[in-house]
């Protein structure tokens, strides 16, 4: 049964005088319920048609909303219809009665001050000003109540909608009339109970501005506070992008590392079997066993990688681990996977080895692999590695001589970049350049260790 469907009530009607039926007792008070329902259906879906019925939930109708015009001119209405009522009853403040002073005398200051509520919103000063000029007029011929009540609002009004120095000068100028009232009042009266005459001027004046004033104070404290909200919100979701970047920038140096030292190797030993002529059977087995052995040690680090990207299967191991497990201790395999790609490097290890923490162990490990790769693509053949463990970091050395007029493949960069950033995540120093006729790269990683 839909809400507001004189159906709906007609049917419960319906259904009500169904049920007495059963209860003679009460048939008769059934019937007049049954008519009644019917006959506020068929009110209330007229009422519906006309788009002046409110829903359930009590929303008013869009015309009628809050800050609209209309609500404005149902306000100024209702103001002086009240005033009307108050003035066909002779209701009257008895501050300076004139019995000489016809009722529809009233009649222009109180449509005047109806007025200026209508415009508190388009034109708050214009309404202030009509409003004032109403209230002397009506202080004047004898004062009514329904315009001293409904200027007021219009001080209320002018607090809440003016500019800022409207509703400070209100409120000087009221807390001055005050003061004036209580000084004359006491002044005509001869005694200090004169100081009655400031009640009215305090119920009329100051207190709509001090409401209209906490109200206005009130709005401006949330709005700031939906302004702040706001800009939370933006700075949150800058944050979300750059943390989306920053990872984004991790995953491509990652998969730079990964995939790009391999298929380097790959790429030169494709290129030296494809460019020199007249290879023995032995030597294109040695350089497609070295590419076999890139191209396997290379899919099954990206593995870890995309396994460290999904997510955990319940009961798996941790591919954090797995993805990171890479350490200084395996430079071994490293090496030697280095010199069966034909580059001859002589490692050197100084100090004590020893454990490391896992992202100090790891981009160690990331550095001297890209820096053989480097060398491999672009040095001469020979390379000299040096991992020195000092009590407070771990300096990684890696020297190489220029080949002669470059050659190699040609690189994006990403590699020092890479190399650079581990360094500098981790606070340590990273330096690379030419060095001695050669290429050098060192890199010194704090453990984290006093030293």
């Amino acid at each position: 049964m839909r809400s507001g469907s004189a159906e709906g009530w007609t049917r419960s009607g319906a259904q009500a005088a169904g049920r007495a039926r059963r209860r003679p007792g009460v048939r008769l008070v059934a019937a007049r319920a049954y008519v009644g329902s019917a006959q506020l259906g068929r009110a209330r879906a007229v009422l519906e048609r006309l788009g002046v019925w409110w829903d359930r939930a009590m929303r008013p109708p869009p015309w009628l909303g809050s800050g609209t015009p209309g609500r404005d001119l149902v306000l100024a209405g209702a103001s002086l219809t009240g005033g009307l009522a108050l003035l066909s009853l002779g209701s009257h403040l008895a501050i300076t009665p004139r019995t000489d002073v016809p009722t529809a005398a009233f009649l222009p200051s109180l449509l005047a001050v109806s007025v200026a509520v209508g415009l508190r919103r388009v034109a708050t000063r214009t309404g202030l000003a009509l409003g004032t000029a109403a209230l002397v007029v009506d202080v004047a011929l004898g004062t009514t109540l329904g315009t001293a009540l409904i200027y007021t609002q219009v001080l209320y009004d002018s607090c809440l909608y003016g500019p800022p120095r409207l509703w400070r000068w209100l409120l000087r100028v009221a807390v001055a009339l005050s003061l004036l009232a209580a000084g004359a009042g006491t002044l005509l009266a001869g005694n200090w109970r004169g100081v009655a005459l400031v009640v009215p001027v305090v119920l009329v004046a100051v207190l709509p501005v001090l409401s209209g004033i906490s109200v206005r104070q009130y709005r401006d404290q949330a709005a700031a506070e939906r302004a702040r909200a706001e800009q939370t919100a933006r700075l949150a979701e800058l944050d979300q992008r750059e943390a989306v970047r920053a990872e984004r920038s991790r995953m491509a140096r990652e998969l730079h590392d990964v995939v790009a030292n391999h298929l380097s190797a790959v790429a030169i030993h494709a290129t030296a079997v494809l460019s020199v002529p007249g290879l023995d059977r032995a030597q294109v087995t040695s350089a497609l066993r070295v590419i076999r052995e890139s191209s396997v040690q290379g899919m099954a680090e990206m593995r870890q990688l995309v396994g460290l990207l999904r997510e955990p299967t319940p009961g798996a191991a941790d591919p954090a681990e797995e993805a990171t497990r890479v350490r200084l201790d395996e430079l071994d395999l490293l090496v030697d996977r280095m010199r069966a790609a034909g580059l001859a490097v002589r490692a050197e290890v100084a100090g004590g080895p020893r454990p490391l923490p896992v992202g100090v162990d790891l981009a160690a490990y990331r550095i001297v692999q890209e820096s053989l790769t480097n060398a491999l693509k672009h040095g001469a053949g020979e390379v000299e590695l040096i991992v020195t463990y000092r009590p407070a970091e771990v300096v990684v050395t890696v020297a190489n001589p220029i080949r002669a007029g470059g050659g190699g493949p040609a690189g994006a960069g990403a590699g020092l970049i890479g190399m650079r950033e581990r360094a500098v995540l981790l606070g340590g120093e990273f330096a690379a350049g030419p060095a001695d006729e050669g290429w050098r790269v060192r890199a010194a990683l704090p453990t984290g260790e006093p030293a």
